[in-house]
């Protein structure tokens, strides 16, 4: 592990805060470390591996394409991509994709598509995205921009001009930001990185209506909620509408990098030969993953599972929540995204939880986010659930003189 650790630190640039152990193996929701340590995995590599470490399914398709056809270019056709772009759209809103290779790059091209949309449409006058506070859609300078939140911004100014911010869940604030520079709206039906919100029922049939109302797109970020995280496939599906534009990656390829924009038909058309491209994007042995992915999604019970044991997951911290009010807040979710807002600072309690072999993280400082596999075993959760209430029984409160509020 030494070795391991001091050669990265060394020769790869510090922009991580790594643990000091080193993960060798994984089987579903287990990891082991390189001295046989085993973890219970509720990040899931960052709501990657939703099918859990080294699936069978995802690991033979892999396998059996890497022995045909590792890459080509985008000049030619090749059958995993056709096949997974089929298999999306039939399930989604979408008529077009367009394959990448992450959620940053999926959001680059949802931005890019929006732009020549409204000028092909509208002219040089409509140009604006509004996004929202607290919301996260990725580090390069344009997603990095569209990222409602100042501290990610800090040290990369100037910015990219064209982008407006609102507080997620207000259609009010929504509806007065609008001018006639606006071209899209564009926000994650969940939050995942600012601390796991949900919008209201009628908030996003609302937002849909604003868009129809103005002529704007309306794009989804599903980076991390899609592919069934919410315990359905796209978690646009439980609100009764859908988007112009949506944007995939994390669990798409099962654990390998890939990306998607998918489009309706009437925003695809803008993106024409030599609009956007990929050397990497649509690679074969991430599609062949990818169609991988979505058949086991498809023909298994694994999104009522998910629905089921994120309810019980659910269940289990409305329980510590109410053993601890001291310390827990709120307990949200959908499926299987669940936060745990603290009246304190989560940092340590994933330290502890990780030295106990829990694997969590914290995000916006109090908020506790579990991510585990959408097949995880109830032992599993049961286990979770134990460490955190070893861990919050001897947690001291946060003093008098410092009340902390709510983040939403």
């Amino acid at each position: 592990m030494k070795r391991t650790v001091a050669i990265t630190d060394a020769n790869i640039f510090q922009t991580y805060r790594r643990y000091p152990i080193v993960l060798t193996r994984g089987k579903g929701i287990r990891v082991w470390d390189d001295r046989g340590k085993e973890y219970l995995d509720f990040l899931s590599g960052i709501a990657v591996c939703n099918l859990g470490h080294c699936h069978p399914r995802i690991v033979k398709a892999i396998r059996n394409q890497a022995r045909e056809l590792l890459h080509v270019s985008n000049f030619f056709y090749t059958k995993p991509q056709a096949e997974l772009a089929q298999l999306l759209i039939k399930h989604s809103f979408a008529d077009r994709i367009f394959f990448c290779n992450s959620g940053a790059e999926a959001n680059e091209a949802a931005l890019k598509l929006a732009r020549k949309y409204a000028h092909e449409h509208f002219g040089g006058r409509r140009y604006e995205i509004i996004t929202m506070k607290y919301s996260f859609h990725g580090r390069t300078i344009a997603t990095l921009t569209a990222t409602g939140q100042e501290k990610f911004h800090q040290g990369f100014s100037p910015l990219l001009p064209g982008f407006k911010y609102v507080p997620f869940n207000d259609i009010a604030a929504l509806e007065r930001t609008i001018t006639e520079k606006t071209c899209a709206i564009m926000f994650e039906p969940i939050q995942g990185e600012g601390g796991v919100n949900l919008p209201d029922p009628g908030y996003l049939p609302a937002v849909r209506k604003l868009c129809d109302q103005h002529g704007l797109l309306l794009i989804f970020d599903e980076v991390q909620v899609g592919m069934g995280r919410t315990g359905r496939l796209f978690a646009y599906e439980h609100y009764g509408i859908a988007p112009d534009i949506m944007t995939l990656a994390k669990a798409l390829g099962g654990g390998l990098p890939a990306g998607a924009m998918l489009a309706s038909s009437k925003a695809a058309k803008s993106f024409t030969p030599g609009s956007h491209a990929s050397t990497f994007g649509g690679n074969p042995v991430a599609m062949a993953a990818g169609v991988a992915v979505m058949r086991e999604l498809l023909e298994t019970d694994v999104l009522e599972h998910c629905r089921s044991m994120g309810s019980y997951f659910v269940e289990r911290l409305e329980g510590l929540r109410k053993k601890y009010p001291h310390l827990v807040r709120e307990v949200r979710g959908k499926g299987l995204i669940i936060g745990m807002e603290l009246t304190i600072e989560g940092r340590d309690i994933v330290s502890q939880c990780l030295e106990k072999g829990i694997i969590i993280n914290c995000t916006i400082d109090r908020v506790l986010r579990f991510l585990p596999p959408l097949n995880v075993p109830k032992n599993a959760v049961d286990r979770c659930i134990e460490v955190l209430d070893d861990i919050l029984r001897t947690t001291q409160p946060p003093t008098p003189t410092r009340r902390t509020k709510p983040l939403r």
